[in-house]
């Protein structure tokens, strides 16, 4: 169930974030927040590369509270801001993906 949420809010829930708030442009914003998938490259620096019990924030260089500052920043300027919401909502969906661990444990 877990592995469910976490992908369809990685895949899914951007392009209903991309419809309500882009909506002239929301198959572009969507694609673009797809690509914002790119940060999880981060990934390739861990050792072993996926664990599926290890939080992402606070752990991987693009995941962590600095990076998400950046995000932040990003969401000002107009040129920026689609990627700007689709890497805030990476970083929340793994957040909440991190939550599920500390339920199960």
């Amino acid at each position: 169930m877990r592995t469910v949420v976490h992908y369809s809010l990685h895949f899914l829930a951007p392009g209903l974030l991309a419809f309500i708030f882009f909506r002239k442009k929301w198959k572009k914003a969507w694609l673009i927040m797809i690509a914002t998938m790119l940060v999880d490259t981060d990934h390739l620096l861990a050792n072993p590369i996926f664990d599926p019990n290890r939080c992402s924030i606070g752990y991987h260089p693009l995941h962590t509270w600095y990076a998400i500052g950046v995000y932040v920043i990003l969401l000002i300027f107009p040129r920026t801001r689609i990627i700007a919401v689709g890497l805030l909502f990476h970083m929340l969906t793994d957040w909440q993906d991190c939550q599920w661990l500390h339920i199960l444990r």
